[in-house]
């Protein structure tokens, strides 16, 4: 916190912070906290914001680079159906290359996901029909002719 000095500190118990974040998500930027609690409060952050086929995560310490992934792992109980959104797996990505000072990167993936997210294709969850692959294929598309602003 003192390398931080715009920004708010404050310490919060887990079950106190899940229900801050049930009654007010936009009143939080960033939570920092241990693995397991992290763990449950990105879950219960990514629901709320869409579904956990949305949200990016990384786990970063002192020591870079960290690890990053999806919120929701690798979903095995629906692996090979063609049905898992890749969204946050492509926004995971470009969290990365931002991390990586690749911004021009980062923004181009970021748009292209952002513009699927908007006006299709989208997977099941969101309500659409497409695949796992189209969605991929539909990002991937954008990004390859530039029809996303970075």
């Amino acid at each position: 916190a003192p390398d931080y000095p715009d920004v708010e500190l404050s310490h919060q118990l887990v079950d106190s912070m899940a229900m801050k974040l049930i009654e007010q998500p936009l009143a939080y930027d960033v939570i920092v906290t241990e693995n397991m609690f992290g763990d449950i409060l990105s879950d219960l952050a990514a629901s709320i914001s869409g579904g956990i086929g949305l949200a990016p995560s990384s786990s970063l310490g002192a020591a870079r680079p960290g690890l990053y992934e999806a919120i929701h792992g690798s979903a095995p109980d629906i692996a090979g159906k063609g049905i898992a959104n890749p969204t946050a797996m492509i926004l995971t990505v470009a969290m990365m290359l931002r991390d990586l000072d690749q911004t021009e990167a980062a923004n181009a993936i970021e748009s292209a996901a952002i513009h699927c997210l908007e006006h299709g294709p989208t997977t099941p969850d969101l309500g659409g029909s497409a695949t796992t692959d189209e969605v991929g294929a539909a990002i991937a598309a954008l990004i390859q002719n530039r029809e996303v602003t970075t």
